[in-house]
């Protein structure tokens, strides 16, 4: 019987402490009850029938049709948003909802660190974990971290990483490569996501080179600039 791939690798992390680096997708941020950008999708283009005085659909089937029988193509996240919001302000201030949670989310525990958020806040506490990597605006995992009683480096934009020590001096850093949502110049259309600023580029060839890498959550499919710096 061979030693299983988790096994082995929980191994490695007990032996090499803070060589790995983790990369989040919004599958981590799904237990909490916040949406998936397919889904935030499938909401704005309720909405946009909403107020176009469509009724109700019975299921995302009919929804997807009348959208391609109304616009002429395919539901796409990013042309969404565009048409919907022109400006990163405005879109920001759109999508804010969608991360928030309102007191009725909070008493049930929704959009709130979830298990797989403290066992990696706890993974950093423990200094098994010093650099994670992610894709989304919310910010559960900086929460969990700092429930943990450790202080995140939080990088989410070209400026912040000009200042910041180097990694190995961290004890633990986030670096947000889409941005967070309470700051308009988050990532979140085909032509912001195809490729980042050198900073931010440079910085994610040292983490990739320097680090072993565990993904979480992430399909790739959405994110060719950080498709493109695993590549590399």
């Amino acid at each position: 019987m061979a030693v299983s791939p988790l096994t082995s690798l929980a191994f490695t992390m007990q032996s090499a402490r803070g060589g790995y680096a983790l990369l989040l997708g919004s599958g981590t941020s799904r237990s909490a009850g916040i949406q998936t950008g397919w889904e935030i999708t499938l909401d704005l283009i309720r909405k946009v029938a909403r107020v176009q005085g469509n009724p109700e659909f019975a299921n995302d089937e009919e929804l997807i049709s009348w959208y391609k029988s109304t616009f002429g193509g395919e539901p796409d996240y990013s042309r969404l948003l565009e048409e919907i919001a022109d400006t990163k302000e405005q879109r920001q201030l759109l999508l804010s909802g969608y991360f928030e949670p309102t007191p009725e989310e909070r008493d049930e525990k929704k959009k709130i660190p979830q298990a797989a958020h403290k066992a990696i806040a706890k993974l950093v506490s423990l200094g098994f974990i010093r650099v994670i990597v992610t894709t989304n605006f919310d910010r559960l995992i900086e929460n969990a971290i700092r429930d943990e009683g450790v202080e995140p480096v939080v990088i989410s934009s070209s400026d912040s990483i000009s200042g910041m020590q180097p990694l190995v001096h961290q004890k633990c850093v986030v670096l947000k490569v889409h941005g967070d949502y309470l700051d308009a110049r988050i990532r979140n259309t085909s032509a912001e996501l195809a490729e980042y600023s050198t900073e931010t580029s440079s910085l994610l060839d040292r983490i990739f080179d320097e680090f072993g890498l565990i993904v979480a959550g992430w399909s790739g499919e959405w994110d060719p600039a950080l498709r493109a710096a695993i590549e590399r």
